[in-house]
């Protein structure tokens, strides 16, 4: 039964069922035990994949037919030796050079830094920006996404085990959210076989039965789960589930420099566990449309350029929000930094 004090925010919650909204947690319709018995999530689920097959149908040419095969087969494509030498080594050592005002997050064993690539540093960044403009990059982005959307970059540095704690929650597998979605990492260091490099369970961006039963149980108690991650949406798995769904074995992806590493990840993926202290560097990129819109285009923020300014404006929304609340932890600015700085300190700030 919905509280009373939620019924005036009931157009708004139903509003979202129709967009890419995922809490369980905060919207008491996406959350319902009884509204996803009667098989709501999974509904959400089955049009969203629908509608993303049909969308990366119209943009078929946009990658070879060797690329296509992969991709829907494994739901990830790795490109060794993705950018021209040249541009590749004149955008490494740009960004090693360059300090600019960076954000950082502690979690677990983890330090993640994020250097965002919008309007304010691309300017500063002539070789990034060329070598960005590389046109199979966009192209990629566009097709696994399954829109044509100009994605938000970082340059992205993660220290794992910079301190003494447990694997920070990216290392969980998970699923990022119910529908098709892409991610990239451009790696710009080499990522050995023993480092947290990025995990991806095959084949799993396209459900089994198997993996939809599992999932339509999860979605009737996922409001009230324990794990935080899968109340926001964010679904969590063991490991030991996974081959239990009918999966491949997961693979630990190790890379040279200049590889790029494009995936679904709306299939099971993890950052990989390492009991070494590790570095790893990389442009970072992710794009996500409303799931329910059934044709590619219509990017109103990249025709507007505000694409290169909107991740700033949510920065600085997310953080008066925590402030408001007296809270204090999470992500913060923490001044001028290169890519290749050592972590500052080793405990969670104050």
């Amino acid at each position: 039964m919905l509280p009373l004090r939620q019924w005036p925010l009931l157009p708004l919650h139903a509003a979202a069922l129709a967009t890419g909204a995922k809490s369980f947690e905060n919207n008491p319709l996406i959350g319902s035990a009884r509204l996803n018995r009667w098989g709501l999530h999974m509904a959400r689920r089955r049009i969203a994949l629908r509608l993303a097959e049909l969308r990366r149908r119209a943009m078929a040419d946009y990658l070879s037919p060797d690329d296509r095969e992969a991709f829907l087969r494994d739901g990830y494509l790795i490109k060794r030796d993705f950018l021209p030498a040249a541009a590749f080594q004149a955008m490494r050592e740009e960004l090693f050079a360059a300090r600019i005002e960076a954000r950082e997050f502690i979690d677990g064993y983890s330090l993640t830094r994020l250097i965002p690539l919008d309007a304010q540093t691309l300017p500063r960044l002539p070789a990034t920006t060329a070598a960005l403009e590389h046109p199979q990059y966009r192209a990629l982005h566009d097709y696994i996404g399954s829109f044509r959307l100009q994605p938000y970059r970082f340059v992205q540095t993660i220290y794992s085990n910079f301190r003494a704690a447990e694997p920070d929650v990216q290392s969980d597998y998970h699923m990022d959210t119910f529908h098709p979605t892409v991610k990239s990492w451009l790696f710009v260091e080499d990522v050995a076989e023993e480092e947290a490099g990025f995990t991806y369970v095959p084949g799993s961006h396209m459900p089994t039965q198997r993996h939809l039963e599992w999932e339509q149980a999860l979605s009737i108690r996922a409001a009230h789960a324990e794990d935080r991650s899968t109340r926001e949406g964010s679904l969590r798995i063991e490991p030991e589930e996974i081959a239990a769904l009918g999966y491949r074995t997961p693979v630990k992806f190790s890379a040279p420099a200049n590889t790029l590493v494009i995936a679904d990840t709306s299939g099971f993926h993890r950052r990989g566990v390492t009991d070494a202290r590790t570095r790893r560097i990389a442009i970072w990129s992710y794009a996500r449309g409303n799931p329910f819109r059934p044709w590619a285009g219509g990017d109103v923020l990249g025709a507007t350029g505000l694409d290169k300014r909107a991740v700033r404006l949510f920065w600085s929304a997310q953080d008066a929000l925590k402030r408001a609340r007296g809270k204090t932890g999470g992500w913060r600015w923490v001044g001028e930094r290169s890519p290749v700085d050592p972590p500052m300190e080793a405990a969670d700030p104050a």
